[in-house]
């Protein structure tokens, strides 16, 4: 997500979270600039593909990262129940973040 009222690293925020973008915070972007950084990352992917968890798709309620209602399992935001990734974009994000250069993620196990 994009915070308007802030600026430098602070304007980018996980949308699932909230916490700005760091060094030590890598994040992953989504369609239309929804983020999910590496802590929500690592509890969804535990949650939704090693512990297959997670909630069904909900009536008018789309993954924040591919905007789609897709009838597959998702992960459900701490902080706001109306955010939510799929375990499509978690899966996706995750082979993302453990490419990158950057960062030493591996998905949990």
């Amino acid at each position: 997500m994009h915070d308007n009222d802030a600026e430098g690293n602070e304007f980018f925020k996980c949308d699932f979270c909230r916490s700005p973008w760091s060094e030590d915070r890598p994040m992953v972007e989504g369609h239309k600039g929804s983020i999910i950084c590496e802590p929500c990352l690592s509890v969804a992917f535990r949650e939704i593909v090693i512990g297959s968890g997670g909630v069904g798709p909900r009536d008018g309620v789309g993954c924040a990262l591919c905007l789609q209602t897709n009838q597959i399992e998702h992960w459900v935001s701490p902080l706001d129940d109306t955010v939510v990734a799929c375990r499509e974009c978690i899966e996706r994000s995750a082979r993302t973040m453990e490419k990158d250069p950057d960062t030493d993620w591996k998905p949990p196990i």
